[in-house]
């Protein structure tokens, strides 16, 4: 948190992956400046654990939190409508839940697992709240992507589900290249709105990124994007920069690190991809004219 940061008394803020890693120190950085907060996890334990850490370190007990399985279409549905009934406005959106699989895997509707996870229930459930968010507006998006995608030298179009091979690095750093091109493409859709969208990497955290996942690979895996990563409170600083500080307020399609504006590789500044990349999200997730 920079000493600018607003006060969001008021305010309401969304945020995903609330119970562990990024986002529950997010979570804390955020309830200390005072906003309604409507917290989403999967994991009923970490959930309780969120609720009292938040409670210990800042003493709200008022923290509204939602279960949801984010490796599911029809389970991000349910928690959007469970969001809207609970809100009447939305001020600030973090789509933070992440995870990287070591081995392929699908999802309930069919879908490799980080691939879901980390894009397309970024996509769906900003998809279902942007009626409200668009209500509130000035509002702000924000997209925990990484450096990951780095790695990698595109997304295949024709693979999104990686049905030719998988290698785990590669495929979180598409996952995270997806989430760059989602934010340049929403933002260049929601210009004029009020809305800004801005995607970050956290550099910050050595989070259990592995969802649940394990095997021979799991190791190595986090050992590399551990590289990036250093603790929950360093992590929880550019997202909660991009939500909450004024010099930011009409910044919109940027990608950030330590809380400053950088450019991401070139492969991710693709307009044709992006644009490519979301008609397909939108196949996939059933979802018509978003964002349009």
């Amino acid at each position: 948190m920079t000493s600018q940061a607003m006060d969001l008394a008021g305010q309401t803020v969304v945020l995903t992956g609330a119970t562990s890693g990024i986002g529950r120190a997010t979570a804390v950085a955020l309830a200390e400046m005072g906003p309604r907060m409507i917290l989403l996890g999967r994991n009923p334990e970490r959930c309780e654990e969120t609720l009292g850490e938040i409670k210990t370190r800042t003493g709200r007990s008022d923290m509204e939190l939602i279960r949801c399985d984010l490796a599911s279409l029809a389970g991000i549905r349910e928690a959007a409508d469970a969001i809207v009934r609970a809100s009447d406005r939305i001020d600030i959106l973090i789509n933070n839940a992440g995870v990287t699989m070591t081995r392929r895997s699908v999802t309930p509707d069919g879908f490799e697992t980080t691939f879901a996870v980390n894009h397309l229930a970024y996509f769906a459930l900003t998809a279902h709240l942007l009626p409200t968010l668009l209500r509130s507006a000035p509002a702000r998006i924000v997209n925990v992507a990484s450096d990951a995608h780095r790695f990698v030298s595109g997304i295949d179009l024709d693979d999104l589900q990686s049905e030719r091979g998988f290698s785990a690095l590669r495929v979180y750093g598409e996952s995270k290249t997806c989430n760059i091109h989602f934010t340049r493409e929403l933002a260049r859709r929601l210009e004029g709105t009020g809305i800004t969208v801005n995607a970050l990497h956290p550099g910050g955290i050595r989070s259990n990124l592995g969802g649940g996942d394990s095997g021979p690979m799991l190791g190595a895996v986090r050992s590399v994007v551990n590289l990036f990563l250093k603790s929950p409170d360093e992590g929880a600083r550019t997202p909660v920069f991009l939500a909450t500080d004024p010099s930011v307020a009409g910044s919109t399609g940027g990608y950030y690190a330590k809380c400053r504006a950088v450019e991401p590789k070139a492969h991710a500044m693709d307009d044709a991809v992006a644009a490519r990349l979301w008609q397909i999200s939108e196949k996939l997730c059933g979802i018509e004219d978003y964002g349009s």
